[in-house]
């Protein structure tokens, strides 16, 4: 591979959702495909009919992710930094996201960003948000090289403030919940049970026969 680009290996086994041409129709794509390439950025073909390849991802980010502090490494910023990364076929969606993560030393869960492919139809500009299992060199291959005809983006993750947060989280900030609204109604309890014990012997004061 060469140097001053991402990889991620490829363990050779099959996965679902990857199959969607044939072995003769990937053959045709990736030699058109190849023909195409004006960067040497080319695709190869494997005999099992998987193939590699490389794909841009634009970084758009409103605000620099969390990086190890001693990374040595600069995050990427929102001033749409461009990275490319070598990947197979069977890599999906989520694992560009993790490599791209990883390459930064970015700290942050991959929950909060998210993968989006940019198509240019009759002078408009359509973003779509990918799922996590697709694959994005197939995307890349069907459309051709051109990036002004598909590019991809990574940006932060358009989610709510918890939805971040795995479900073992979610449930401890539960329990959490739980024990100091307890302790709160217990205190509560307290003050009201003082207040009513004050008021009934000012009563007995009150009413004391003479």
């Amino acid at each position: 591979m060469s140097s001053g680009y991402s990889s991620l290996e490829e363990d050779g086994k099959p996965r679902s959702g990857q199959n969607y041409l044939s072995k003769e129709e990937i053959k045709e794509k990736v030699h058109k495909y190849n023909l195409a390439v004006t960067d040497k950025l080319k695709m190869t073909l494997n005999s099992n009919g998987i193939y590699t390849g490389f794909i841009k991802v634009q970084m758009e980010l409103c605000r620099p992710p969390q990086t190890s502090p001693n990374s040595g490494k600069l995050s990427p910023s929102s001033n749409g930094c461009m990275n490319t990364l070598h990947i197979s076929s069977t890599n999906t969606v989520g694992e560009v996201i993790e490599a791209l993560l990883k390459k930064f030393l970015v700290t942050e869960s991959p929950a909060k960003f998210a993968l989006y492919k940019r198509c240019h139809r009759e002078d408009q500009v359509y973003a779509c948000k990918l799922s996590d299992r697709e694959h994005p060199l197939y995307l890349r291959l069907v459309a051709g090289p051109r990036t002004d005809t598909l590019s991809f983006v990574l940006r932060e993750h358009e989610i709510g403030e918890w939805e971040a947060f795995s479900l073992p989280e979610l449930q401890n900030f539960l329990r959490i919940l739980d024990k100091e609204e307890d302790e709160q109604l217990q205190n509560l309890r307290g003050r009201y049970a003082a207040y009513r014990h004050k008021l009934e012997e000012a009563l007995r004061e009150v009413w004391k026969p003479d």
